[in-house]
């Protein structure tokens, strides 16, 4: 098991059983989190014979692959993992904020027909320290401290809960990222909504909804012929019932398919009556498909239209479009040259 993802106790009695002291199991804990270790070797406080002793013992960091810098200050990575699978991962700039967009699968199986990732196919779930290395990847990439992190990278983060909510508690207790500065983000998996309220984090749940009907979801997720909208609007109400948290939904504007006027009306009605808010997201075009991405005046009179029936919504603007950085956009191979 790698070291990474392991709290302050756990590397006590790691260290211990190797017959070391307990106290640099401390000194493990600062160099993985704060300071960044991506080896053992590197630890200079530790004796060189003991450093030497553990050369075969993996923290559990990645490599770099390919790494491609926005003209907005987006960076986008391309990390290589232990078993030579492949992830992108995304540090996004903003005033004082810096926000990592991680991936938590090798792929993802729900297949969104607009999605650069579903095209791709699924491989495996990432383990806890495969989703902690993106944010310490980052966090050393770009020389700053990691403020926020959004689990709307490769992979839908529901089908590997266990592993997300560990990373989770990681990233809450040993690099104290705040659990409100974190959100969790959905297609929407039966039973899973409410086992993760079951939780009472205080992460963001942000669920991506794409359509305000049943037939244009299932056309554009195929994966939602499983999972019936009202079935998924009746789990958000529930959720937001338990745990007292607002719902942000994610909504991909595609051009002449989701953003019509009766499009709005149906979207107000569907979400009457619970907190929440939306996101409008002008689509990111992908190769694979042919969807467009709306105009600006469309898709600010999709806005108007929903505050006008009384639904708090935002425009979400896309960052790092120039590097294929964008929602949407990630892969596990890498298109830019």
């Amino acid at each position: 098991m790698a070291l990474l993802g392991q709290s302050a106790a756990e590397l006590k009695a790691w260290v211990e059983a190797q017959g070391q002291p307990g106290y640099r199991g401390q000194q493990l804990h600062q160099w993985l989190y704060q300071k960044g270790a991506r080896s053992l070797q590197e630890i200079t406080v530790f004796p060189k014979q003991w450093r030497d002793a553990l050369t075969g013992v993996e923290i559990g960091r990645s490599e770099i692959r390919y790494r491609h810098d926005a003209q907005d200050g987006t960076v986008k990575l391309l990390l290589t993992l232990a078993d030579g699978e492949t992830i992108e991962t995304v540090g996004i700039p903003s005033g004082d904020r810096l926000t990592v967009c991680v991936s938590s699968q090798v792929g993802c199986p729900m297949a969104c027909d607009f999605c650069a990732t579903g095209k791709g196919g699924y491989r495996r779930n990432l383990a806890c320290h495969e989703i902690v290395d993106q944010v310490l990847t980052i966090q050393s990439e770009m020389e700053r401290r990691v403020s926020h992190v959004v689990f709307m990278g490769m992979g839908e983060p529901l089908l590997n809960l266990p592993a997300v909510l560990q990373a989770i508690t990681c990233l809450n207790r040993d690099i104290g990222i705040g659990q409100r500065h974190i959100t969790i983000s959905t297609v929407g998996i039966p039973q899973q909504i409410q086992q993760l309220a079951q939780h009472q984090l205080q992460t963001t749940l942000a669920v991506s909804l794409h359509a305000p009907n049943q037939a244009l979801r299932e056309q554009l997720i195929p994966s939602a012929k499983h999972y019936p909208l009202s079935q998924l609007i009746a789990d958000c109400r529930g959720y937001v019932q338990q745990t007292g948290r607002r719902i942000t939904f994610e909504y991909t504007v595609l051009a002449g398919v989701n953003d019509r006027p009766q499009h709005a009306e149906e979207l107000a009605q569907l979400l009457r009556g619970f907190q929440n808010h939306v996101n409008l997201i002008p689509y990111n075009p992908i190769p694979e498909a042919a969807y467009q991405r709306p105009t600006d005046q469309r898709l600010r009179q999709f806005l108007s239209q929903l505050q006008a029936r009384g639904v708090t919504a935002s425009i979400r603007r896309s960052r790092g479009l120039d590097q294929q950085a964008a929602c949407g956009q990630l892969r596990q191979g890498q298109l830019i040259p």
